[in-house]
C-alpha cells in the first residue's frame, strides 16, 4: 500500500516508517530532521522534508497515498501555547483536509493520554473517562483539540482511528531516559513522594504494533480511541533501579516531598516567564506531576478491536535500551 507517515524523523515515526517498509509498502515519510531524513532514504523510503503548516504542501504529499499515519506533533514539557496550537491544531487540520481532498482510505492519528492527566492518580483509565475541567498544559490542551478536529473529520466521512500510546521508550529514546541518565549522573535525579508513584510505560515496537494493526483494524474501530501500553504497570523507582543497573551506574536519586517540588517548579516557571528566555525551567509542574503522581491505563479495547497483544516486556525493553545505549556511548 501507498502509505504517508507524517513525523517519520521523530522516535516513532522512524521505527513506524522502517516497519512500514519491511513489510512491502511504499513509505513517505515527512519530517524536520533532515540527518534522520537522510538514513530513511538510504533504506529505500522517500523522504520529504515538511511543515505541517503548510497547507498547499501537506495536500499534495497526500496525493494518491491510502493511509496516512498522522504523528507528527510539538510534544514537550514547556514551551509556547502559539507554537503548540500552530503544530498540533492547525498542523492536524491541514493533515485532516489533505486526506479529505484525496480520498485517503484511513487517517491513523498519534494522540496521548496526557489529555487525562490532572494532577492527581489516577489507574485504569479507560477511553471515555471523564477529562480534567482544565488540561495539564499547552501540549494536553492543543492535543485534544486535535483529537476534536479528527472527531469531525470522522463524523464528515473520513476514515479514522486514534490511538493514546503512553510514555515511549526504547533504543534511540531521544526523550525519557536520556533526562533521567543526565539528571542521575548530575546527582539531581528527582524522587518525588520517594517514586512511590504507579505508572505505564510502552515499549516502542509495541507502539509500532498497534500502529501496524489500525490499517486492518474492522469497521468497528472507526472513530474511536484506543489506549497503548505494555499493560505492565511498574513503581517508577522500580523501573529506575532496574534501569541504572542494567546501565552498570550508582543511582545518585534525591527524595523530595511532593508539595516542596511542586512550589518549586512554580517558582522556576515564573522565574522562566519573568525573564523571558523560553528556556525550558529546569523543573516544571507538568513534570512534577508525571514524575510524582500515579497514571496506568485500560488497554482492554486495544485488546478486542484492534488485537492488539504487547511482545516486548518493561523489563526486556529497558534491557534493549541499555544494549543499545551501551554501544552507542561505549
Amino acid at each position: 500500500m501507498r502509505v504517508l507517515v507524517t513525523g517519520g524523523t521523530g522516535f516513532l515515526g522512524r521505527s513506524l516508517s522502517i516497519a512500514l517498509y519491511k513489510l512491502g509498502h511504499e513509505v513517505t515519510a515527512t519530517g524536520r530532521k533532515e540527518r534522520i531524513g537522510a538514513e530513511l532514504t538510504e533504506q529505500g523510503i522517500t523522504f520529504v522534508p515538511s511543515r505541517l503548516e503548510d497547507t498547499v504542501q501537506m495536500a499534495r504529499l497526500c496525493e494518491g497515498q491510502e493511509i496516512v499515519f498522522h504523528l507528527a506533533a510539538l510534544s514537550s514539557l514547556w514551551g509556547s501555547y502559539n507554537d503548540f496550537y500552530e503544530s498540533n491544531v492547525t498542523g492536524t487540520r491541514n493533515v485532516i483536509k489533505g486526506c479529505a481532498a484525496n480520498g485517503v482510505q484511513r487517517l491513523i492519528h498519534v494522540s496521548t493520554p496526557s489529555i487525562y492527566f490532572d494532577y492527581t492518580d489516577r489507574y485504569g483509565i479507560v477511553e471515555t473517562a471523564p477529562l480534567p475541567r482544565r488540561a495539564a498544559n499547552g501540549y494536553a490542551e492543543t492535543k485534544l483539540l486535535a483529537e476534536q478536529e479528527v472527531d469531525h473529520a470522522y463524523e464528515s466521512g473520513l476514515p479514522v482511528i486514534t490511538i493514546r500510546p503512553r510514555a515511549l521508550f526504547g533504543p534511540g529514546d531521544p526523550a525519557i531516559i536520556p533526562r533521567l541518565i543526565q539528571a542521575n549522573r548530575q546527582g539531581r535525579l528527582p524522587l518525588i513522594r520517594g517514586g512511590q508513584a504507579v505508572i505505564d510505560m510502552t515499549y516502542i515496537d509495541n507502539a509500532v504494533d498497534a500502529l501496524l494493526l489500525c490499517m486492518s483494524a474492522p469497521a468497528a474501530a472507526l472513530g474511536r480511541k484506543f489506549n497503548i501500553t505494555n499493560d505492565e504497570p511498574v513503581r517508577f523507582i522500580d523501573a529506575l533501579y532496574y534501569l541504572f543497573e542494567r546501565l552498570g551506574e550508582p543511582m545518585q536519586a534525591r527524595r523530595i516531598p511532593y508539595p516542596a517540588a511542586y512550589l518549586a517548579a512554580g517558582c522556576m516557571e515564573g522565574l522562566a516567564r519573568l525573564f523571558g528566555s523560553g528556556k525550558e525551567p529546569l523543573l516544571t509542574r507538568y513534570a512534577v506531576g508525571l514524575l510524582g503522581r500515579g497514571q496506568t491505563l485500560d488497554i482492554s479495547e486495544a485488546r478486542e478491536l484492534l488485537g492488539y497483544r504487547p511482545r516486548v516486556t518493561v523489563k526486556e525493553g529497558i534491557d534493549a535500551y541499555a544494549a543499545w545505549y551501551k554501544e552507542q556511548h561505549g
